[in-house]
């Protein structure tokens, strides 16, 4: 399982991560604020939503457990701390409202936990860890935005909390192509599995 262009990775350190038996979806940040023009956040493209899509059902239709997370901050920002210095555009999710709600396509159905985080990874300051830990799970698939933030210090942490980080290219997408790239490279080489949606939804199947 590998979904890796061999011309985009030329150099990948790392072998080959095969995915475990327990999966779990973590559907990263897809809210509003990326997909709205008015938002400071808001990312050149939605097309990364039909491929999450596709691997959010494959996950409800093999009973895979799904978790989204969303980022909100209290209403003066207090627990953004430095991360909301280092990026005002963040302030955009101060005090929670619609833009920081899970966009409409990839919206929670009821049993889906959501996690409310306040920086890049999604384990971080979170129970998301407890709860996959309650439920056995030895994978985790992220999808989601942006590729260069807050997927990579997700699948990071998943890997550091010893699960099988599984990234799908297709599935995450990032402001632009250049850092899209760089990072999956990078994830790839080091920290996780970067694999397609095709590969994802055939994987699905067999658990």
């Amino acid at each position: 399982m590998t979904g890796v262009d061999d011309d985009a990775f030329p150099l990948a350190l790392g072998v080959d991560l095969p995915p475990g038996r327990r999966p779990a979806l973590v559907m990263v940040d897809l809210m509003r604020a990326y997909f709205d023009a008015a938002s400071p956040l808001c990312l050149p493209s939605d097309d990364v939503l039909g491929p999450a899509r596709r691997v959010l059902d494959a996950a409800r239709a093999a009973d895979v457990p799904v978790v989204h997370t969303r980022v909100a901050y209290d209403a003066v920002g207090t627990d953004g701390g430095v991360f909301l210095r280092k990026l005002p555009a963040l302030q955009a999710l101060v005090g929670g409202g619609p833009l920081s709600e899970t966009v409409e396509e990839v919206a929670p159905i009821t049993g889906e936990p959501v996690v409310v985080k306040q920086y890049a990874s999604a384990f971080f300051g979170t129970t998301l860890s407890s709860t996959l830990a309650s439920l056995g799970v030895d994978t985790v698939i992220v999808a989601g935005v942006s590729t260069s933030g807050c997927v990579r210090a997700t699948a990071v942490d998943a890997l550091q909390h010893g699960l099988i980080p599984l990234v799908v290219r297709d599935a995450v997408a990032d402001r632009a192509a250049g850092p899209h790239e760089a990072n999956l490279y990078d994830l790839q080489a080091k920290y996780a599995q970067v694999v397609t949606a095709d590969e994802v939804v055939d994987y699905l199947g067999t658990v």
